[in-house]
């Protein structure tokens, strides 16, 4: 089904969800590009290197599902404040250090490619068109945060509790925003373009119990939206830093732009 066959209301939620994961993903970009040379090691560097690059390719085919909402994807990408962001809060800010980097390559991008699986398997064709190849890209990056989750949590106690302090609050803002149990979440699964809240977050349980067994706690799955949501947006009040909206934007190389 394309984007015209919807009412309205759905066709105004399936914008605002595309707008987020496109911009999600946009954001993990630059929050891995930031670790190109702080990697633990010149092989992790090259890995952050290539998993930014297929978060921007993944944002950028996303940014151009809005075209069939007679949206200008490339206003969208290169004019937008921070204000307008509507990226998962957990990447507002750099990532601390690398125990940071695994969570989010465990947690945020694991959550991002349950919620496209869903939106892929709906009625919606450009969904199901565009998104498998960005799937099958991503097995990549579940592998390697597997993998780096598995070394932190078999050595040191300060890296297991660093990962740890990491998952949890990273766990539950990647859920309400990607996965959001609210009226719009509701909407959108009645008209068979994403799975049902509920049952999405069950799936994502049991996909993360066995990569965060190893910290000794169960972070919680089903976090309730906070106090600040903000619908429009699907996220909580405040906005990406400043300078990493300048990047996505392309701010510093404007005059060069060639589409």
């Amino acid at each position: 089904m394309s984007a015209g066959t919807f009412s309205p209301e759905v066709r105004e939620a399936l914008q605002r969800l595309i707008l987020s994961l496109a911009d999600t993903k946009r954001m993990l970009g630059i929050r891995y590009s930031d670790w190109l040379l702080g990697a633990p090691s010149i092989e992790s560097g090259i890995a952050t290197a290539s998993m930014s690059q297929d978060e921007w390719g993944h944002a950028r085919l996303l940014y151009a599902m809005l075209k069939d909402f007679g949206v200008d994807p490339v206003e969208i990408e290169h004019s937008r404040p921070p204000g307008a962001y509507c990226s998962a809060a957990c990447l507002d800010e750099p990532f601390a250090d690398w125990a940071a980097v695994v969570a989010g390559i465990v947690v945020v991008d694991g959550t991002l490619s349950l919620a496209l699986e869903g939106f892929a398997s709906g009625a919606y064709d450009a969904a199901r068109r565009r998104i498998p190849k960005m799937l099958a890209e991503e097995a990549f990056h579940r592998d390697f945060g597997h993998a780096w989750i598995r070394r932190i949590s078999a050595g040191t106690d300060e890296g297991r509790e660093r990962l740890a302090a990491a998952v949890e609050p990273m766990l539950a803002d990647a859920i309400t925003c990607l996965l959001p149990d609210d009226e719009e979440a509701g909407l959108l699964a009645g008209a068979g373009l994403t799975a049902p809240a509920r049952a999405a977050r069950t799936r994502l349980a049991r996909r993360l119990a066995e990569p965060l067994s190893g910290l000794g706690t169960a972070p919680a799955t089903d976090p309730p939206l906070p106090a600040d949501w903000i619908s429009s947006r699907r996220r909580p009040a405040g906005e990406p830093a400043g300078d990493a909206v300048e990047r996505a934007r392309g701010d510093r190389n404007r005059a060069l732009f060639v589409e």
